[in-house]
């Protein structure tokens, strides 16, 4: 079977893009890093422009938010007014910077929210009708319960950071 490279490159763009909307991230974040990903070199904004088909500004504003969350990482060429850009290979760093971005104060705002909506849920404060109320209440606990979840996977991974690659590395060598 023989394949188009530029198909092939299409196709993984597309895959990223869908993996990245699958995990409540803009798709042209994961088509952009795709595109960061495939490339052997930094890219410029209009280069990436070109590749993603999306426009200018939004891929100013999503390799943006990539380099804050640590999965692209901007760079410059001597003589060159531009910003270039690459992605970040070290999948272990990217997972780490991710869930990071789970301690950002929008986040945690939200999940105080959920909080607060489960507890008055809980408290027997909240009038209307009980069947609705108790189902209310389920899904905001499975969803609280959720969150819970994630919050200690991060801190977990904090901690395995703390220890160092070397260290956890040979934790799970143990493990296998």
């Amino acid at each position: 079977m023989t394949g188009n490279l530029s198909q092939l490159k299409q196709n993984f763009i597309e895959s990223l893009s869908q993996i990245s909307r699958f995990w409540g991230f803009p798709k042209g974040m994961g088509a952009i890093f795709a595109v960061l990903y495939l490339s052997p070199t930094p890219l410029a904004l209009d280069e990436i422009t070109a590749q993603t088909g999306l426009t200018k500004g939004a891929v100013s504003v999503e390799v943006r938010t990539l380099a804050r969350m640590g999965l692209a990482h901007r760079s410059t060429k001597l003589g060159d007014r531009k910003d270039y850009y690459e992605a970040e290979t070290d999948f272990y760093a990217s997972i780490r910077s991710i869930l990071k971005e789970r301690q950002n104060s929008e986040f945690d705002q939200a999940l105080r929210g959920v909080r607060s909506a489960l507890e008055e849920l809980q408290s027997g404060s909240i009038t209307g009708d009980k069947e609705e109320i108790a189902f209310l209440c389920e899904r905001v606990k499975a969803l609280q319960d959720f969150f819970d979840a994630i919050d200690s996977l991060t801190n977990a991974a904090i901690k395995l950071e703390k220890l160092g690659l070397s260290n956890v590395s040979k934790i799970l060598s143990v493990l296998k």
